[in-house]
């Protein structure tokens, strides 16, 4: 099998189910998001983190795949087998939350993104689901979209940013605060 077909080579793109859209498609835009937050996740899963977290995040990996299948199916053809995602999906991820929650110190304001590389790359994957999120809520002004695909993608920008956390008090770094100025 050849990685290329040329059948993009004019600016569209298939969904599953055949219906040739533009490549800057609202559903199109949805799912590269999706694929990008992937790929930021696969950065995260190899460095140095406890075996939990990169248990979870293959985990997330094979959702986030899920949930592309799901944006890329031509709406309203019923007879395609597509992966679904479920409430357990979400649920595993408000265990995970909770869990790592345990641990940590209460938040009591904002915390400024950074720290090591691995942290950072939580905070980049944090703020590429939650624009994910935001693709998809506009695809779903004009096309069906599964209610479980926007609670997964916010669900999981809020774990990414625990996970950011727990990894900060792991290698004993200190999260530093927002001082917001106010007259």
């Amino acid at each position: 099998m050849k990685i290329y077909t040329k059948t993009g080579d004019k600016g569209t793109t298939a969904l599953f189910g055949g219906k040739r859209v533009s490549k800057c498609d609202a559903r199109i835009e949805a799912y590269g998001t999706v694929d990008e937050l992937n790929a930021y996740i696969g950065l995260i899963r190899f460095k140095n983190i406890d075996t939990r977290a990169i248990e979870i995040l293959s985990e997330i990996q094979d959702r986030l795949f899920t949930l592309g299948s799901i944006l890329a199916s031509e709406p309203g053809k019923n007879n395609l087998k597509v992966p679904y995602l479920n409430e357990e999906d979400v649920e595993l991820l408000e265990k995970e939350i909770d869990k790592m929650n345990e641990t940590l110190p209460e938040l009591k304001s904002f915390v400024l993104p950074g720290g090591n590389d691995v942290i950072g790359f939580c905070h980049v994957a944090r703020c590429i689901c939650r624009r994910a999120e935001r693709d998809v809520v506009n695809l779903a002004q004009s096309e069906p979209v599964p209610d479980i695909v926007v609670k997964y993608l916010n669900r999981l920008s809020d774990y990414l940013f625990v996970l950011s956390r727990k990894l900060t008090y792991d290698e004993n770094l200190s999260e530093t605060p927002w001082k917001p100025r106010i007259q």
